[in-house]
């Protein structure tokens, strides 16, 4: 007769284990003593080292109590089978672990490379490193909203840092989050900007103008940041549909 402790000391399990067999009808509950013990016996020690044997080796507790009394044949299929099965499962691990080391090796493991040199060429310019956190957030934000059109938007930004004048506008933007809301250089920047957005505005894209609730939550995302760039964000948003009107108005204008 043996008891619980001498049960797991024999076969190498621990107690909470071999309960936990129990309990799953893996191996079954032996007599109890007088006192309410357990009462082991041999064939407690054979069943349970044949669970032993299966656990150590990989398999599946679901999968146990279907090999632990199978004929030879039936074992070696069920065998085939899950073997079949943790293949596939390292396949899917060491995929996971080539996407876990190309994030690695990536600047910004949540967005494309193309911001990461994006941002490293703003920081030669001397634009903040607030600013550039914003720029990375904004980014995660357009590719939840707008994943179809990120690439063309990050191919537009890039074009855009390549103009000296827009660098400039860029970086005076940057500076502009610190000024109190009625500085008078957010309307130089202002001006300035959509100016230089109406001769170089790309094309409308379809999918931004006609998400409304999308396109409102990118254009209000700094504006929250600041007073500076509150006021900056509004004047320009005024003078774009200022200009936009003119325009309506006289075509040949545009």
């Amino acid at each position: 007769m043996l008891t619980i402790g001498q049960l797991a000391d024999y076969v190498g399990v621990t107690r909470r284990a071999i309960r936990h067999y129990h309990a799953l009808g893996l191996l079954p509950e032996p007599e109890r003593t007088a006192s309410g013990y357990r009462s082991y016996h041999a064939q407690h020690v054979v069943e349970l080292h044949r669970i032993k044997v299966l656990t150590d080796a990989g398999v599946p507790l679901s999968r146990v109590r279907g090999l632990v009394d199978a004929e030879q044949e039936a074992f070696r299929e069920a065998a085939a089978q899950i073997d079949a099965e943790l293949r596939g499962r390292i396949a899917e691990l060491e995929a996971t672990r080539e996407s876990l080391d190309r994030l690695a090796v990536r600047g910004e493991p949540f967005l494309p490379p193309q911001v990461t040199r994006m941002q490293q060429q703003m920081r030669a310019l001397g634009v903040s490193e607030r600013t550039l956190q914003m720029e990375r957030d904004a980014w995660l934000l357009i590719q939840v909203l707008f994943p179809d059109l990120v690439g063309y938007w990050l191919d537009t930004q890039q074009a855009m840092l390549n103009d000296p004048v827009y660098r400039d506008l860029y970086l005076r933007t940057d500076q502009a989050f610190d000024y109190p809301a009625d500085d008078p250089r957010l309307e130089e920047i202002a001006q300035a900007t959509v100016e230089w957005m109406m001769t170089h505005r790309p094309p409308a894209q379809g999918e931004w103008t006609d998400d409304a609730l999308a396109q409102q939550l990118v254009a209000g995302y700094r504006r929250g940041y600041s007073p500076g760039w509150r006021r900056l964000m509004e004047r320009m948003a005024e003078l774009v549909q200022a200009s936009d009107d003119r325009a309506c108005r006289d075509p040949d204008d545009r």
